[in-house]
């Protein structure tokens, strides 16, 4: 069996004080002065954020805040999430593969896990973080188990209304109901999120200004339905009127000169649709809506305009998530805990194809992106989106998987606008923070059934792409799978055979290795298979409680 190409060394995890001066930070801590320096926090999650949608990542959407973060700190371009929203919120804050904490499914386990209550030995980051002195809030979208107040937040804004930016039926300040919201009062959920998220770090400075804090701020921009601030629309009425061909290669040929990618840009799939069908509500939309990412000189003039003028509400939404994210960095400005301040900025998974209408319908008379319309991506711009990758959130697909992660840290991180190639993960966010809080990482227990860690810490990569520690990246949502080990990235979509790329050259997916590497696949394989019994056990030896109200026949998030 040949040797992996990029197979990564043996990694030692190092003590915390030893790591972070071994990692080459500006300004190495010591014993002594360790639990002075430990850092804020700050974790921005957009939602169904595509890979190429903002400014330093080869978009033409208007994102000067997370530009000048980019600018100031580091960029990864081989970062990846779970492929959906609920696994990656589970990742990204207990540090587990989703299936470990039983909240993405397992194919051969009764239940399957999705969604279900986690085990006692997953608690969230916040939990593990307060006896280190940290104080955590919480602002945006949960789609977690449990309760915030009760996962270890100290103050909290829950918006549940998933699919409505103008009202707010549905949300809750540390756990206590408030009042429903209209558009008539004037709100939207992104700027919402954001004052609470403000408020939060205000009362943290006038009352445990001693103390650091950990700030988790999630917002539902720009996930369905496209509903955005009238003043945002207009400023990109027109400038999606070249279509979906253009505006690809076009930010693909920004991506190039950057230097953030290189090789090829995929072909569109021209034949792949939503990964859900409701051809009802497809119909409902109207005559302009299509299903598929046909070439933009076939489309209706009607089409056409329907069509750009979705885009620009998605990149109106993105833009006042970065007008947003502005407001919040100036409060830390106030606060002068800017420069001690980590800040990570991702999604949690690639661009949406899908095509629905849900929560309050939709009305074809109303104006494009207003309360009263529910539109969806689609196929079309998801393929811009999520440039130059393939599919689309759902799939494990580099397009499905793929996130910007931009790293900012003034007091501590010394490159500046430098790009990290190592692979990466969202399992990996827990293990970086609890080494820099000097939280020792928690053991494996066999009487509680608690695996270790399967993450690994970004410190080293701070100061310069070190490989990745990773033996292997597994993937596995709604029967689409995936496993990554050094170079090799073996995938397969649901019920299709398996797929081998070489990610070095081919991040596309556009030659499929598996006939002439057999035994690398076989390699591959093997390793899927080996990470898929092993989590199916731990779930066998954590009975599974008695599963959450179905979802069946509702549509997915």
């Amino acid at each position: 069996m040949p040797r992996l190409p990029g197979s990564p060394p043996i990694v030692v995890r190092l003590p915390f004080v030893v790591a972070f001066i071994l990692s080459g930070l500006q300004k190495p801590l010591n014993a002594d002065d360790a639990a002075q320096s430990r850092p804020n926090v700050l974790v921005i999650l957009a939602d169904d954020l595509g890979y190429s949608d903002l400014g330093c990542y080869g978009g033409e959407i208007d994102t000067p805040h997370l530009d000048a973060l980019a600018a100031g700190g580091l960029r990864y371009t081989s970062f990846y999430n779970t492929a959906r929203c609920w696994p990656t919120r589970a990742a990204l804050l207990t540090g587990y593969y989703a299936q470990q904490v039983r909240r993405d499914a397992l194919p051969t386990v009764p239940g399957g896990g999705a969604r279900g209550q986690r085990p006692v030995w997953a608690p969230l980051l916040p939990v593990r973080l307060r006896p280190a002195g940290y104080r955590s809030y919480y602002s945006g979208k949960w789609h977690l188990d449990g309760t915030p107040a009760a996962s270890g937040f100290d103050l909290s804004y829950e918006l549940m209304d998933q699919g409505r930016y103008f009202r707010a039926t549905r949300h809750q300040k540390n756990g206590q109901e408030l009042p429903p919201t209209s558009n008539s009062d004037g709100s939207y959920s992104t700027v919402a999120i954001a004052d609470h998220a403000i408020d939060q770090l205000s009362q943290h400075a006038a009352s445990h200004p001693a103390q650091p804090f950990f700030q988790y701020v999630a917002f539902t921009a720009p996930h369905f339905p496209l509903q955005a601030l009238p003043e945002d629309i207009r400023k990109y009425a027109d400038r999606y009127r070249a279509g979906w061909e253009a505006l690809r290669q076009q930010r693909w040929e920004r991506m190039r000169s950057t230097g953030l990618l290189s090789g090829s840009l995929s072909p569109v799939e021209r034949t792949l649709g939503p990964p859900y069908a409701f051809p009802d509500d497809i119909k409902a939309l109207g005559a302009g809506e299509v299903s598929l990412p046909l070439p933009w000189d076939e489309l209706t003039e009607e089409q056409q305009s329907f069509q750009a003028m979705k885009m620009a509400i998605h990149a109106a939404m993105v833009d006042r998530m970065d007008q947003e994210i502005g407001r919040i960095l100036s409060q830390l400005r106030q606060m002068n805990a800017i420069e001690n301040t980590l800040i990570l900025f991702l999604s949690d998974n690639g661009a949406s194809a899908e095509i629905m209408v849900r929560s309050d319908g939709h009305d074809p008379a109303a104006p494009m992106g207003s309360a009263a319309t529910h539109l969806c991506l689609g196929p079309g711009w998801s393929t811009v989106s999520n440039t130059p990758f393939r599919r689309h959130k759902t799939w494990v697909h580099e397009g499905g998987i793929s996130t910007p992660l931009i790293v900012n840290w003034p007091a501590k991180i010394s490159a500046r606008g430098e790009f990290r190639r190592r692979a990466g993960h969202v399992i990996d966010i827990v293990p970086t923070i609890l080494e820099l809080a000097g939280v020792p990482l928690p053991e494996p227990n066999a009487d509680t059934s608690a695996p270790e860690l399967p993450g690994h810490s970004l410190i080293p990569s701070f100061s310069n792409d070190t490989s990745t520690p990773h033996k292997s990246l597994w993937w596995l949502h709604e029967g689409n799978r995936a496993v990554q080990m050094g170079n090799w990235k073996l995938v397969a979509a649901k019920n299709q055979p398996w797929e081998l790329y070489d990610l070095t050259t081919d991040r596309a997916e556009q030659q499929n290795l598996a006939d002439v590497n057999p035994d690398v696949l076989e390699t591959l394989q093997t390793e899927w298979n080996r990470l898929t019994n092993e989590f199916t056990e731990l779930a066998q030896r954590n009975p599974i409680p008695e599963p959450a109200p179905s979802n069946k026949g509702l549509k997915a998030p």
